[in-house]
């Protein structure tokens, strides 16, 4: 029988182990791994030491620092899964989708106003967001807050996360007026994720390989753009801040995305190789078991998902976010980051997310042996 300890403070009684922190304030994806563990071979890559040592990939492309085995594979995908349309889009490739939202803002920031745009999101919006926008005190561009209570002039530019991190949500524009621009985050448009509800159309459309593969230190996303001269702006900007990007990781990346596709294009009798049916089995786990441990203690609410058709499976499917948004109902908790804290589990408070102390964000995404601690602890709960 494992032996147990509790502590005075919480009325917390947990294991042998209660001393170890366990980190669910950041998204890193290691959850991934056991998949690449096992077919990552097919990914390994190798490259001899004279290949890729111009800056140049394709003189003649807009994007002259993209790969075409990169640009090749990311709309590949994109046809199988149909999440976003890539017809007539250039595709830009960035350090991550960090670097293209500033090469978005760059780009779509007017030189010529009197003022900086102001940039807004609907609450609870991305916790990075208002830090990525006033981190270089730019004069073209600077954080204005909450969408929703936004009552600026005509010039701005609203980013729409969607499914929403953090609390999984589907977005839409909340300001509809016609003179704003908008940048929709698509990092988390995956069927791992969320069902997918068709192609999405429109004109700026950011994606990482962090979130879609768990692949997150190799630092690579991608932007589909409608408009040629916003897409000419932001590969100036990627040009002036890091003279174009890795084709190493361009290389491997390509690589990844090429082993995904090919386990839905040519698939095994059994489905084994299939990573969003991997991530999706993973997932539904973890909320299952996050559900049960939360309903039982009383303390905690989570966001509900309806069931919805996905064009993908084909089948009716939920809704399993890469992060728990999680509100604590129980008066005596005045910070929920604080109360798991005090548990050694660090989460994000939902006061980095325009929202209250009575909400924290905790990652879905780490290591199994992780979020089975983070499991047990809540579950001895008082």
């Amino acid at each position: 029988m494992e032996k147990k300890a509790s502590t005075a403070t919480t009325g917390v009684e947990i294991g042998l182990d209660h001393d170890r922190i366990i980190n669910l304030n950041m998204g890193d994806p290691t959850m991934f791994e056991p998949f690449w563990r096992e077919f990552g071979d097919n990914a390994t890559v190798v490259i001899p030491g004279w290949q890729k040592m111009s800056y140049f990939s394709e003189r003649g492309n807009l994007c002259w620092f993209l790969e075409p085995e990169f640009a090749n594979e990311a709309r590949r995908l994109h046809g199988i899964v149909n999440n976003a349309v890539t017809d007539g889009r250039h595709l830009i490739v960035g350090v991550g989708s960090t670097q293209l939202i500033h090469a978005t803002l760059f780009a779509l920031a007017s030189t010529e106003a009197h003022h900086p745009v102001n940039v807004v999101s609907a609450a609870p919006y991305y916790s990075m967001y208002p830090g990525m926008v006033d981190f270089m005190k730019s004069k073209l561009f600077r954080w204005a807050g909450d969408a929703a209570a936004y009552r600026g002039d005509d010039n701005f530019i609203e980013l729409v996360c969607s499914p929403n991190n953090p609390d999984g949500a589907i977005r839409d524009a909340v300001l509809g007026n016609e003179m704003g621009k908008r940048v929709h985050d698509m990092a988390y448009n995956w069927p791992q994720y969320t069902p997918m509800q068709g192609a999405a159309d429109h004109d700026i459309m950011l994606f990482t390989v962090s979130k879609a593969t768990g692949h997150a230190g190799t630092r690579i996303g991608w932007a589909l753009v409608k408009d040629a001269e916003v897409a000419r702006k932001m590969v100036e900007f990627i040009e002036m801040n890091s003279i174009g990007v890795s084709k190493d990781s361009q290389v491997r990346a390509a690589r990844i995305l090429k082993v995904i596709s090919d386990g839905y294009e040519f698939p095994n009798p059994e489905g084994v190789g299939q990573f969003f049916h991997f991530g999706r089995r993973m997932l539904a786990d973890r909320w299952r078991r996050l559900r049960q441990a939360l309903d039982a203690s009383g303390r905690f609410s989570l966001p509900r998902f309806s069931l919805q058709f996905c064009e993908f499976s084909k089948e009716h499917a939920e809704t399993y976010p890469g992060f728990a948004w999680i509100r604590c109902e129980d008066q005596k908790i005045k910070d929920c980051e604080a109360f798991f804290k005090s548990i050694n589990v660090f989460t994000m408070s939902g006061r980095r997310f325009g929202a209250g102390a009575e909400f924290t964000r905790i990652s879905m995404l780490d290591t199994d042996e992780n979020f089975d601690i983070f499991i047990k602890r809540i579950t001895y709960l008082d």
